[in-house]
């Protein structure tokens, strides 16, 4: 799969990643606490049934400079007590307003880092979510880890509390590239921690890639991604780096270094692509890669797979997201809702009224049909709005009308052989995978409203 230069040039414009839809940049701070106990009440009567829980972890003992995430430095043992106590409160709470029928089929701890406070802290939190919970048979429950602070003896403790699933942030294994993003190496030989992951018998392992930072060449790149694909694991994901400094001023630092260009991003996503190919992995959304038979591959296949803040998932294991710690969003059928940021002020909040909302956003109707549209083009790289209409239970003509879909509007990608359309039907060519952003874009109408501010789309 090879990509011309021009194309790169036509189409690498800021824009939304989708991780939401509308965009968290739409978050208002008039949602109220109230306002999210009486969606999360009426979450109970929406779909999907099932459930799912984030927990966000925001410190990390150093922090990295290209990271995007809410994270903290130079916590103490009594604050990190005092914070564990407000997320085990707030589960309480939000626990109470949901049905008890309703399973709980996926966990995802994120932060921050999560595996670099006491283990103890972690085995509470679970604790509280099996007591409150009904958890599914097949429940998915990941964490994630930075192995420059990851023991064998922690994989075994995390399998004991229940943790089926580990991803390992390793970005890239040259310890320049770590350097100059401030981010330490890992403190075990990263094939002894797969192997020790495998054999105490978890799901599956991710390893998680950056592609774009200092340092890093095509042929680094390259190097890095054989590397991954010998540590045989059933995922892995080469993230594209979101430079936006004006948002994240850390960042600002490593324009002294510089970076790769576009053109070199898009050969490392050319060169990473074909060589998961070629070692029998299957391409996942824009930047995942799965064995065959693993849940996501099936997914794809089926035109099931999802995606939210935590990343890929399938329509099977998927649920609302109901997210628990500082800054961590709740994605519920008709709203989204954003705790406060600062760790010492999530506690205060969650001290004093059970709930600590930021600010969130009430998703309509025709939003509702948008993100539906956007998701399937950004997770199965395919769409059928008569597909869409039958879920909603509208005349397809209706779906046409709330997106405004034409022919007209994508014969720039048509007439490049990034997709085809026919009748109500889009499909995109694995060439034109690269660009599934600026194809989802076509599709949003809250976009002539130039709120926020957005990476680059290559």
């Amino acid at each position: 799969m090879k990509v011309s230069d021009k194309l790169i040039k036509k189409y690498n414009k800021s824009g939304p990643r989708y991780t939401s839809y509308p965009p968290a940049t739409f978050f208002d701070s008039d949602f109220s606490n109230e306002d999210f106990k009486t969606k999360i009440i009426e979450s109970n009567l929406e779909h999907p049934q099932n459930i799912s829980v984030y927990i966000h972890i925001p410190f990390c003992p150093q922090i990295c400079h290209f990271c995007g995430c809410t994270t903290e430095t130079g916590f103490t043992k009594p604050f990190l007590e005092r914070y564990v106590d407000a997320v085990i409160k707030e589960i309480d709470y939000v626990g109470k307003l949901i049905d008890k029928k309703r399973k709980l089929t996926q966990v995802h701890w994120g932060g921050g880092t999560p595996n670099a406070i006491s283990y103890k802290f972690i085995e509470r939190i679970t604790n509280k979510l099996f007591d409150e919970f009904t958890f599914s048979k097949n429940y998915e429950m990941a964490i994630e880890c930075n192995p420059a602070h990851l023991e064998f003896r922690h994989i075994e403790l995390l399998k004991k509390f229940g943790f089926n699933r580990i991803s390992l942030g390793i970005q890239d294994f040259r310890n320049d590239v770590l350097d100059a993003i401030n981010r330490k190496p890992s403190k075990h030989p990263i094939a002894e921690i797969v192997k020790k992951i495998k054999d105490e018998g978890f799901t599956g392992t991710n390893i998680d890639l950056v592609y774009g930072l200092p340092l890093q060449t095509v042929e680094s790149f390259k190097k890095t991604v054989e590397r991954a694909i010998e540590l045989d694991t059933e995922r892995i994901v080469t993230f594209s780096y979101a430079h936006v400094p004006s948002i994240l001023p850390r960042q600002k630092i490593l324009e002294t270094i510089g970076f790769p260009s576009s053109k070199e991003k898009a050969l490392m996503y050319e060169n990473s692509y074909e060589l998961f190919l070629k070692a029998g992995y299957v391409s996942i959304g824009m930047d995942h890669f799965s064995k065959p038979g693993d849940e996501f591959e099936v997914a794809l296949k089926n035109k099931q797979l999802h995606r939210n803040f935590q990343g890929y998932c399938t329509r099977e294991t998927t649920g609302q997201v109901y997210a628990f710690g500082a800054s961590s969003i709740s994605q519920l059928d008709s709203a989204y809702s954003q705790n406060i940021k600062n760790a010492a002020q999530y506690i205060k909040a969650i001290e004093k009224n059970n709930l600590a909302v930021l600010r969130g956003y009430e998703v309509n109707i025709n939003q509702k049909i948008v993100r539906e549209v956007i998701n399937s083009i950004m997770c199965n790289y395919y769409l059928d709005l008569e597909i869409v209409a039958e879920k909603y239970n509208l005349d397809v003509n209706e779906i046409v009308n709330v997106v405004d879909f034409s022919k007209d509007k994508f014969q720039d990608f048509i007439n490049d052989k990034l997709l085809i359309i026919e009748n109500y039907k889009l499909i995109v060519f694995e060439k034109g995978r690269l660009f599934t952003r600026n194809i989802a874009m076509r599709f949003d109408p809250l976009l002539n409203q130039k709120i926020g501010t957005y990476s680059k789309t290559i």
